[in-house]
């Protein structure tokens, strides 16, 4: 190749992150663009070093591999090397759709094996097939019934996850969604209906066109004169529940309590 490939180390472990720096250090093709130990950082870091290759462990406890790829956006995340310690079974996935993986505890065979795999591709510049393995391995990893757990959230230049359980409630607010979360609020951009598609039905409920609500933080519902009614959360916030969303707002309370 005539230039250095620029890579990124992700992984939450320092020794983990240790293992495979040192194991760069003897290619001279390859320099570390960069070292994170959560999904946060690494975001930030692709979008800001764009390295060639990426060193991606999946399951880290904040925000993994796969929370990494939908926030950059599969179309833009560079060469992939995922590091798992997924069992075999869910590694047939990897086999079809990833550039390539490593499993713990994996040695320097295996790494050099992945490595030059990676700079094959590179050199081939297969983009869009590498982003259309990588939406694949999300379907296929990820069970199609699986509710989104995290969010990414943008704010002041950081990027940070913030978990589907700590929302209170969400509104419309122009292109944006306002989540709000304890004393906090943050900024979506998506559609009302993009969100509540993502969210577990037994969890969250709409309550009018322009807002959803955690059913957890629902403490009364009182009813108005007009098939309407007003829900008071356990803030003290009061919502609107629409005519129109009140029987499906009471049956999937129901399924919850």
């Amino acid at each position: 190749m005539s230039h250095r490939l620029r890579a990124l180390i992700v992984d939450d472990e320092p020794l983990a992150r240790e293992r495979v720096r040192t194991l760069l250090r003897k290619e001279p093709d390859i320099e570390v663009a960069g070292e994170c130990g959560d999904g946060g950082r690494a975001v930030t870091a692709i979008e800001k070093e764009r390295p060639d290759l990426v060193f991606l462990d999946v399951q880290m406890p904040q925000a993994g591999g796969f929370d990494v790829v939908e926030a950059v956006g599969a179309g833009r995340m560079p060469a992939v090397i995922f590091v798992t310690a997924y069992d075999k079974y869910a590694l047939r996935a990897f086999d079809v759709n990833a550039l390539d993986y490593l499993l713990k505890p994996f040695d320097r065979q295996r790494f050099r094996e992945a490595l030059d795999r990676a700079r094959a591709h590179i050199r081939r510049a297969q983009a869009g097939d590498l982003h259309s393995r990588l939406l694949a391995l999300l379907g296929d990893v990820r069970p199609q019934n699986q509710w989104r757990e995290r969010l990414v959230v943008r704010e002041g230049g950081r990027i940070f996850f913030l978990r589907a359980d700590e929302i209170d409630w969400v509104e419309a607010a122009g292109n944006y969604l306002r989540l709000h979360a304890g004393k906090r609020s943050h900024l979506l951009r998506a559609t009302m209906a993009s969100l509540e598609a993502q969210l577990d039905p037994a969890r969250f409920a709409r309550v009018h066109r322009s807002a959803l609500v955690n059913l957890d933080r629902v403490r009364e519902l009182q009813p108005g004169p007009h098939g309407d009614a007003t829900l008071l959360l356990r803030d003290g916030t009061r919502l609107t529940l629409s005519r129109t969303c009140r029987a499906r707002f009471e049956k999937q309370a129901a399924g919850k309590h």
